[in-house]
């Protein structure tokens, strides 16, 4: 028998327009296409029912001769029939050529269990690590396995050529709609993955920020859930929030980099601190930040307010406006600024002291006595980091010592005056918490 011609019907042909349909082809486009799973509805309504129940006794030879071709055309179905693959596979052929009886002897029939299972099969791709072009394959490699089983059935049944070709067009829709459904239970099982991998991430990070710290086995279950591996330690990095934060480039800085983009504090949290921070300013798609020390995972939140202080420091132009503030190159400034109101209390006797001078002057006699506290009173090391004479100092210092008094000559109140040099020149308002 000749099985490239059954009936006036040419199966060569046709395969080949299955396939064309199978790509984006014209059965079942153009904008005016139905909803998922019913594009083959109304052709399956102008085949003769009584040819489902002549087909029907085919069934299971159909089902068996699908998945063999669905298995030697498809490698990644090559494997056993047998658990959870051989239950979606088998079932998945099951109801495809159940329907398609149900179709020819009633085209309203009802759908829900094939566009359940078909929308389940794309669950289970997605699950299963493999993408759709495996069971788009399959679907399409299936329907002419089944098409050349009606095809000589119909030959040997009688069955008229024109009828013939009405229901393979109508196995040309059920293709395009059985991948149609298929592809939204992919990706609904890729949003749902992809939310929830999110959320359980958002929900570490949470945790690890925490003060005080969570409890260690909460932290590695949830590590554990959101596929993170545990760090000896971390670093914390703030960004400047930014009214425009929602559509500025994700920064690519890998999946082990905890992200926090959508809060009012948006967050970094580095768990390789060594290898990521080279490159963080690169990645921050003009975010303005500010790195927190590194320090033991228990103490990301440590890292974390240090940070927060660098970052409204740079707001306030007690630190300079830079695109990455890095904690570690201003311990002392956040030290000094850790308690606002004692360096307030401290600073105000020097303050209050140059209060009488211009701003030329006082900004003058600050700079040569934080110069001149830096070098240890060496008059000459002094005048040469001010480019000026040594004697221009020393004239400056008596200065200073006129205003001062005594305190020059205290070693603690030198101590104090150093550590709050950054507060001298700033206005009441802003040093004030």
């Amino acid at each position: 028998m000749d099985t490239k011609s059954c009936g006036g019907v040419d199966i060569a042909r046709v395969e080949g327009e299955m396939a064309v349909t199978q790509r984006g082809g014209p059965v079942g486009s153009g904008s005016d296409k139905p909803g998922p799973g019913v594009t083959a509805v109304p052709i399956w309504a102008s085949v003769v029912p009584g040819i489902a129940d002549r087909v029907r006794p085919l069934a299971r030879t159909l089902i068996q001769d699908a998945v063999e071709a669905i298995q030697e055309a498809v490698p990644a179905y090559r494997q056993p029939v047998e658990g959870k693959f051989g239950e979606v596979l088998l079932g998945s052929v099951q109801a495809a050529i159940m329907q398609c009886f149900e179709f020819i002897a009633d085209p309203t029939a009802d759908r829900s269990d094939w566009l359940a299972a078909f929308r389940y099969a794309g669950r289970m791709e997605f699950l299963e690590g493999r993408t759709m072009d495996s069971l788009q394959t399959a679907v399409r490699v299936g329907a002419r396995a089944v098409w050349r089983h009606v095809s000589v059935a119909g030959q040997e049944l009688g069955i008229p050529a024109d009828t013939l070709l009405t229901v393979a067009e109508a196995i040309f829709a059920y293709v395009d709609d059985l991948c149609v459904v298929a592809v939204a239970g992919y990706t609904e099982a890729q949003a749902q993955a992809s939310g929830s991998y999110e959320r359980r991430r958002r929900q570490l990070m949470k945790l690890i920020l925490s003060d005080p710290p969570a409890p260690t086995q909460s932290l590695v279950e949830l590590a554990a859930a959101a596929d993170w591996q545990i760090p000896d330690e971390v670093a914390v990095v703030v960004l400047e929030y930014r009214t425009d934060q929602h559509h500025l480039p994700v920064p690519a800085l890998g999946r082990d980099v905890l992200v926090d983009l959508e809060s009012g504090d948006p967050c970094l949290v580095l768990p390789a601190p060594r290898a990521q921070l080279p490159n963080l300013e690169g990645q921050l798609q003009g975010r303005r930040a500010a790195v927190g020390p590194t320090v033991p995972l228990a103490d990301a939140h440590r890292s974390q307010r240090l940070a927060r202080q660098a970052m409204s420091l740079v707001h306030r132009g007690v630190l300079p406006e830079v695109a990455v503030t890095w904690c570690s190159r201003n311990l002392s400034t956040l030290l000094m600024f850790a308690d606002e109101s004692l360096v307030t209390h401290v600073a105000q006797p020097i303050r209050a002291a140059f209060a009488d001078l211009t701003d030329k002057q006082r900004e003058r006699v600050a700079s040569t006595l934080r110069t001149w506290l830096h070098t240890r009173g060496d008059i000459n090391e002094t005048a040469s980091r001010l480019a000026v004479h040594p004697q221009t100092v020393r004239y400056r210092m008596n200065q200073i010592e006129e205003l001062l008094g005594d305190r020059l000559n205290d070693p603690e109140q030198r101590f104090l005056m150093e550590i709050t040099m950054h507060a001298w020149h700033l206005p009441d308002d802003t040093t004030a918490n």
